[in-house]
């Protein structure tokens, strides 16, 4: 039994495909499976997942219908037989070591998951930003006393899984949604024993044209309203509610008020579609203004928040014109 799963979901990548696996084949611990996840790709990307496994008998092919991001992470959490399990999206890399030091803190401190940092890079792989989080690093954090992992990038991919920590929840990604991530991340945590922060920038984000965060389909943006009434539903029904409110009306106010607004009015200022997200965040947390961890924002954040609030659209437009 390999002691990890590294499981990427392939769909449609066939000119990022081999950056990704040659990082996953390079990494410094070499104790691991590989599982190639083809969900029904039309660019030829399956027959190149059939042709790089030939080259390691670490790597699995596993072809399917398509049933989107979220299903194809579930089919190979299905089929991984390590220890630990990475969901590396097929388009981005790992540095060398990710892999080693996130195995490396899990083990020393007992966690039940291992989360690092990341950059964002563009197809020229310039780097665009590195994310730390505000985190103590390398050491063992239990989410019912430090409450604030939920607040980290709720990203698959810049964590590591015990593999059991599924299989005893039953907690599993939702297919062929946007934001199915953070609707399987916020139920894992408060699973956790503990987690454990790193801090090693281990992973490489590509932001490239037509990438799902970057598409121009404004509507979708809707979905963030359907993964938090999934998420608070959840913690309702774990009669976890009261106890994470503060950090679950955080949540909703930063990526349901303040990130899906300014995603939708960068393309369309007069979209319907910003008064349903405004409204969403004052229904289920009409408080939020005395949130504590509103500080977190940072300037430009609380800036961009307090020009929604007042609803001057043109005002953040303008703001990233002349960011950019």
């Amino acid at each position: 039994m390999p002691k990890a799963s590294v499981v990427v979901p392939v769909y449609n990548v066939k000119d990022y495909l081999e950056k990704c696996v040659r990082s996953v084949l390079e990494q410094t611990e070499h104790d691991f499976e590989l599982l190639l996840v083809d969900d029904g790709s039309t660019d030829g990307s399956g027959d190149l997942c059939e042709a790089i496994a030939q080259r390691d008998p670490r790597i699995r092919v596993i072809h399917q219908e398509n049933r989107g991001l979220g299903g194809a992470r579930n089919t190979g959490l299905e089929a991984a037989q390590g220890e630990w399990i990475l969901f590396p999206d097929s388009d981005d890399w790992l540095e060398p070591e990710t892999l080693q030091k996130a195995l490396e803190a899990a083990e020393t401190t007992g966690a039940d998951m291992a989360c690092f940092a990341f950059r964002t890079v563009d197809l020229q792989d310039r780097e665009l930003g590195v994310f730390q989080e505000d985190l103590p690093k390398d050491t063992a954090l239990d989410p019912r006393q430090q409450k604030d992992v939920l607040l980290a990038a709720p990203s698959a991919w810049c964590r590591l899984y015990k593999t059991e920590l599924f299989q005893k929840t039953g907690v599993r990604y939702p297919p062929r949604v946007w934001y199915e991530d953070i609707r399987t991340t916020l139920k894992l945590l408060p699973n956790c024993q503990k987690v454990v922060y790193t801090g090693y920038v281990g992973y490489n984000y590509l932001q490239r044209p037509g990438s799902i965060m970057n598409s121009a389909t404004l509507d979708r943006n809707r979905e963030i309203m359907d993964a938090f009434t999934d998420i608070l539903g959840w913690y309702q029904e774990q009669g976890l509610f009261e106890e994470y409110r503060q950090e679950l009306e955080y949540l909703t106010l930063f990526h349901v008020y303040l990130t899906a607004s300014v995603r939708v009015l960068r393309g369309d200022p007069r979209h319907p579609l910003l008064k349903e997200l405004r409204q969403y965040a004052e229904e289920h947390f009409p408080g939020w203004r005395q949130n504590p961890y509103l500080s977190r924002l940072g300037k430009q954040r609380q800036l961009l928040l307090w020009l929604l609030t007042r609803r001057m659209y043109r005002a953040v437009q303008a703001m990233f014109k002349i960011k950019g």
